[in-house]
């Protein structure tokens, strides 16, 4: 760090969000319609986890796995709209140090828990259709809470670590922040002290808890398309992938935005264009996911149903 750096150095109480800062005069439509997206997602997300617990046809793994599925994405979306929603109503966008820290813990626990939690429901689908006779052993119950176990430890480790690491870094400059949430490469961008352990820490993460699952959930859909193509008949291949399209379709826009949103090149892009595609990865997907599980699936569709009449008497 120069001296000139050093002399610019202060202590950090907030950050400025540039987010949506091009467009001053939609700011009220921009609350509504994230606000109304807001209210879908948490009815949607909120919906599939009662009619998991209420409904006995759902008491199997898969659906135990959506249900979990179902709440980091409440948490997911809670971590960043509320924050969007306030700054809408504020001339000057504003987050606490602090309170950028905690959105960086629990956005990077929700998706780091997310992409793992995807790989063992790509795993449960592969027992499932490869391996039937043996499916009500290797997917008992331990071994289930264990998988959804294991997916909050490796978002917890990975966020833990990044968040300890990010509270070295030393800011200096405008503390302004280029989007509308914070995330640990928007963070290194307003750093001026050695980044290199950061980068680092994130390059492995981003092999391990990223990419790691998603070869894996790559590999499971491999094995699951074989087998479904060795049905004789097409009756059971259609019922077949039936099972696990809903599933397969939720893989593919999550990872599809995230790798949009993370391993794209950073220059040549507008503001505009960074905000609209962390739009679609950040609050976007948590929204489709329960609408996609409750379109192509007969079994949630009854449990909704069935919780409406409930609610209704």
């Amino acid at each position: 760090m120069t001296p000139l750096e050093m002399s610019n150095q202060t202590f950090v109480t907030e950050f400025i969000f540039l987010g949506f800062s091009n467009h001053s005069d939609l700011q009220g439509l921009f609350f509504l319609v994230f606000l109304v997206i807001y209210l879908t997602t948490l009815l949607g997300n909120m919906l599939i986890i009662m009619a998991t617990r209420v409904s006995p046809a759902l008491h199997t793994p898969m659906y135990f796995f959506l249900s979990n599925l179902s709440f980091l994405d409440i948490c997911y979306t809670s971590t960043t709209i509320p924050v969007l929603l306030v700054n809408f109503f504020r001339e000057k966008k504003t987050i606490s140090y602090e309170g950028c820290l905690s959105q960086i813990f629990f956005f990077v626990t929700s998706a780091g828990t997310e992409g793992v939690l995807l790989a063992a429901m790509a795993y449960d689908r592969s027992v499932a259709i490869c391996r039937p006779l043996q499916y009500p052993v290797l997917m008992r119950v331990k071994v289930c809470v264990g998988l959804v176990t294991g997916s909050w430890l490796c978002g917890l480790v990975n966020s833990v670590t990044h968040t300890v690491l990010a509270t070295t870094l030393t800011l200096c400059g405008p503390h302004q922040i280029s989007h509308f949430l914070c995330d640990i490469p928007l963070l290194l961008k307003l750093s001026c002290s050695d980044t290199s352990v950061n980068e680092s820490v994130l390059h492995v993460a981003s092999a391990t808890i990223g990419l790691s699952p998603c070869l894996f959930t790559a590999g499971s859909y491999t094995l699951i398309i074989a087998a479904i193509l060795r049905i004789p008949s097409a009756q059971g291949r259609r019922k077949a992938f039936s099972t696990c399209a809903s599933h397969l379709t939720v893989v593919v826009l999550f990872y599809g935005t995230a790798n949009f949103n993370y391993d794209r090149p950073r220059e040549g892009h507008s503001l505009d264009t960074d905000i609209l595609v962390s739009v679609l990865f950040c609050v976007v997907t948590p929204m489709l996911n329960p609408i996609i599980y409750s379109l192509r699936n007969k079994e949630v569709q009854s449990a909704l149903r069935k919780l409406a009449g409930r609610q209704i008497a």
